[in-house]
């Protein structure tokens, strides 16, 4: 069951529900009742993307429409953002195929752009050859009214390199998930995250990681903060097979609850089936240490700015890990602006 099933069957029955156990902090059955109708075009004349300025060339899909196909040759270097807009009250889904040839590189600046009470289902899948890298960069700024699945799947080669950061802001459901087949073999693994929720917004951010082959890296830290009555959740899944010998993988997670009616729900795990590897998770959900704040005011700062100066802080690694530095400092921004709103 799934959001893009629903979408093609036009049948409520096949949304996921509460009773899938990776599912069960975001129900859409529950949640939605009546199906919308197919959501109407859209004028092309949306303004500028985020990411505009750092990219060669601009793709749009808009309310489901032009669905892309985007393929990097061999020993080509490419810089594209992906715009995904959604508009008005209807349901759409669009599918991306990305494929990057052996030794190509792409950075991709995706950025999910809406406005209404919409139902949306965005599919991805990605393919590098052996010694191909991709980083991906996607900032989720969904209306707070709409209920948005993002899915990604991507597969790796032999000494290919996948950097990827997210960055969601929540919705009335939003889930963005990527699920990764690792085929060792030196291949580099990033998969980082950040939920920034306030009011009534709903973030889900899940990750699957299956290393299946021998000396394979996976680095992976997610960081939200969550505030009025925001609910965010965190399901990170890695997955060691057997015979996937030296894999060296480590996954944390942490959290800042800002307000009594806040919650944060989160699921780290580990399955490994194999001996000789190196792997850890850690999991961390609290509040703003006071000893900082009480430090920070002695020195004559505010308490809300502080405060928001220690949020920032907290937040601020997943950033400083993107590997496109002026990618690094556009998130940055983007991560403090939405603090400071």
């Amino acid at each position: 069951m799934s959001l893009a099933l629903a979408l093609k069957t036009r049948d409520v029955a096949d949304l996921p529900g509460k009773r899938q156990e990776d599912w069960r902090w975001t129900d859409l059955r529950g949640l939605v009742r009546v199906l919308p109708e197919p959501s109407a075009p859209v004028d092309r004349d949306l303004g500028a993307g985020p990411f505009d300025a750092l990219a060669e060339r601009v793709l749009v899909i808009a309310n489901g429409r032009d669905d892309q196909v985007i393929e990097v040759a061999a020993g080509e270097t490419a810089s594209l953002a992906l715009r995904i807009v959604s508009r008005g009250d209807g349901a759409h889904a669009a599918g991306v195929r990305i494929t990057v040839a052996t030794g190509g590189r792409l950075r991709l600046f995706e950025s999910y752009e809406g406005q209404g009470s919409y139902l949306a289902q965005t599919s991805i899948s990605v393919e590098l050859a052996e010694g191909a890298a991709m980083e991906r960069i996607v900032l989720a700024d969904e209306d707070a009214e709409a209920v948005a699945v993002s899915h990604a799947e991507v597969r790796l080669s032999p000494h290919s390199e996948y950097g990827q950061t997210v960055v969601a802001t929540g919705a009335r459901r939003q889930r963005l998930e990527t699920r990764v087949t690792h085929p060792g073999g030196h291949a580099i693994l990033r998969l980082d995250g950040a939920y920034l929720l306030a009011g009534k917004r709903h973030a889900d951010l899940t990750t699957v990681v299956a290393h299946e082959g021998l000396d394979g890296a996976t680095q992976q830290l997610t960081k939200g903060v969550v505030r009025d009555q925001a609910r965010g959740v965190f399901q990170g899944k890695i997955v060691v097979a057997e015979g996937a010998d030296r894999t060296d993988a480590r996954m944390g997670h942490h959290a800042l609850i800002l307000s009594d009616r806040a919650e944060v729900d989160a699921k780290p795990e580990l399955e490994i089936y194999a001996d000789d590897v190196s792997c850890a998770h850690g999991n961390t959900v609290g509040a703003l240490d006071e000893d900082a704040l009480f430090y920070a005011e002695q020195r004559g700062i505010p308490t809300d700015e502080a405060r928001a100066m220690l949020t920032q802080a907290f937040v601020a690694e997943v950033a400083d890990r993107i590997w496109n530095e002026p990618a690094r400092e556009l998130v940055a921004a983007a991560i403090a602006a939405r603090l400071r709103g």
